[in-house]
């Protein structure tokens, strides 16, 4: 008995190291951009190489979750491998449960693998249960983490979800040698609020809080102590008021803050934050930058008082404003002179788009959005780069002179035009003629009679947004006053596509 129970355990310790070889040969592993002696041994004819135990663990720790605990299940060696797993990422996928399974099924699943690690050696912690009905983490949460957050460990996920009594994540556990570790951190729906006495969380480069209850006091003294500190993301944490970000924060680069309702006041003194982006904080009126290298800022859905301090290092910007492509024409020429990027969406825009003499000499991509239905008014000049759902200006076959002649500018670095929801519109018709017309370098050029948007993906998404019937009565004059008045002008090199096809 004892030679046959030997002979069946030898028999599952090959299979388990045969499925290992075909996983470190499968094209896209982690082994095949190495050359360790495990790899080099594996590319030989011997059907189970005798590999140092330590080599099997290290290639063990490169699978994925679900094959590494395949392989557990068919060896002692692999086991005892999976018992100190570095990597744990528990989510609805990784355990193997479907659409419909409940949250009993996954905390008793995520329990059985807690309570059979040994907690020693993990670097990743991922717990993500979205998708999974009925799971109270509160119940669980605090005795799986006491198995993980240990010295060493160098990502910890909780993306948890809203349920009547929010998890009070224990910010005790960052301490002692977990703050000389940690460097990722991210927290969806729970309550954090850390201390004074929480000390320095030396080594944290990244933190993402989602729907997080932690007051703007409480994050600033979070913020103080973690002077690493390189991307800070904020999204819908209802209880900041007020935000500061330190000057102490010297390797702050990428801030995010998102869908913060009750944020009034956001004041940054990070000095080389170079990422800036502010959206759906609608209660915002105070926003100030006091960074003079910033060079990427985007602003959307904020009633905001901006001071940007000194720009002109800026690069990269991109607004989300009422009146915005003629704030930035007439604006940002002078106080941003070395735009590279600008991204603009409007609605609505009053007033028509000054003519200066000022330009933007280095932008290099430029998007340009105006969302109106009825507010746009129909006497707007499409020489202001915009777009609309439906036509509500004069059509370039409605009984009126012919084209204006604008005096010529030469554009000799321009290599993509796309138009989206392209009309008949006469001063869209003469802005599309005058490009052509002026460009020396076009590459590509697209003119799409339907916005984007209301297109119906098939094979992607079941839903399809409605095509308004305004815009399908306006497909005929669209197609014949490309016919007539662009297709001529367009150079043979320019590869083109949309309705010009």
């Amino acid at each position: 008995m004892p030679a046959k129970r030997n002979q069946k355990r030898r028999r599952r310790q090959i299979r388990a190291q045969n499925e290992l070889i075909r996983w470190c040969k499968r094209k896209g592993s982690p082994c095949q951009h190495g050359d360790s002696r495990a790899v080099k041994t594996m590319r030989r004819s011997t059907p189970y190489p005798c590999l140092p135990e330590d080599i099997w663990h290290h290639i063990h720790s490169l699978m994925p979750m679900r094959d590494a605990a395949r392989a557990a299940c068919l060896s002692r060696t692999f086991l005892q491998s999976w018992r100190s797993h570095p990597n744990l990422i528990l989510n609805k996928d990784t355990i193997g449960l479907n659409a419909s399974a409940c949250g009993g099924n996954f905390s008793r699943k995520v329990d059985h693998i807690m309570r059979n690690h040994s907690g020693i050696g993990v670097k990743i912690f991922r717990l993500e249960y979205l998708g999974v009905v009925g799971f109270d983490a509160s119940r669980y949460l605090d005795s799986w983490l006491q198995v993980v957050v240990k010295p060493g460990i160098e990502e910890l996920t909780l993306v948890l979800c809203k349920t009547k009594r929010e998890y009070n994540f224990p910010c005790s556990l960052l301490s002692d040698g977990i703050q000389n570790s940690i460097r990722y951190l991210r927290l969806h729906w729970c309550v954090l609020r850390p201390t004074a006495e929480l000390g320095p969380l030396q080594s944290l480069t990244s933190l993402r809080l989602r729907s997080v209850s932690i007051r703007g006091e409480e994050l600033q003294c979070l913020l103080s102590n973690s002077p690493a500190l390189e991307q800070l993301r904020i999204s819908s944490c209802t209880e900041i008021v007020c935000l500061k970000i330190p000057c102490s924060l010297q390797k702050l680069s990428n801030l995010t803050v998102i869908g913060c309702d009750s944020l009034k006041v956001l004041e940054n003194k990070a000095p080389n934050l170079s990422s800036f982006f502010v959206s759906g904080c609608s209660n915002l009126t105070i926003l100030e930058n006091k960074t003079p290298n910033l060079s990427s800022f985007f602003c959307r859905g904020v009633g905001a008082k901006l001071s940007l301090g000194e720009t002109l290092k800026m690069k990269k910007l991109g607004m989300g404003r009422a009146n915005a492509v003629h704030y930035a024409r007439a604006e940002l020429p002078s106080i941003m002179p070395n735009l590279e990027t600008l991204n603009i969406r409007s609605g609505p825009e009053a007033v028509n788009t000054p003519v200066l003499p000022t330009k933007f000499l280095y932008l290099k991509h430029l998007s340009i959005s105006l969302i109106a239905v009825s507010t746009l008014s129909p006497s707007y000049d499409y020489f202001s780069l915009v777009q609309q759902r439906r036509m509500e200006h004069e059509s370039v076959f409605a009984k009126s002179l012919g084209l204006r002649q604008i005096p010529e500018n030469r554009h000799d670095s321009l290599k993509t035009l796309k138009i989206s929801g392209f009309c008949s519109a006469k001063s869209l018709v003469e802005l599309t003629c005058y490009i052509l017309k002026n460009v020396v370098s076009l590459e590509s050029l697209t003119l799409d009679t339907i916005y984007g948007d209301c297109r119906c993906y098939l094979k992607t998404s079941p839903f399809c947004n409605h095509i308004e019937e305004g815009i399908l009565m306006e497909a005929p004059r669209e197609l014949s006053a490309i016919r007539r008045y662009i297709e001529k002008i367009v150079p043979t090199t320019v590869n083109c596509s949309g309705a010009l096809q």
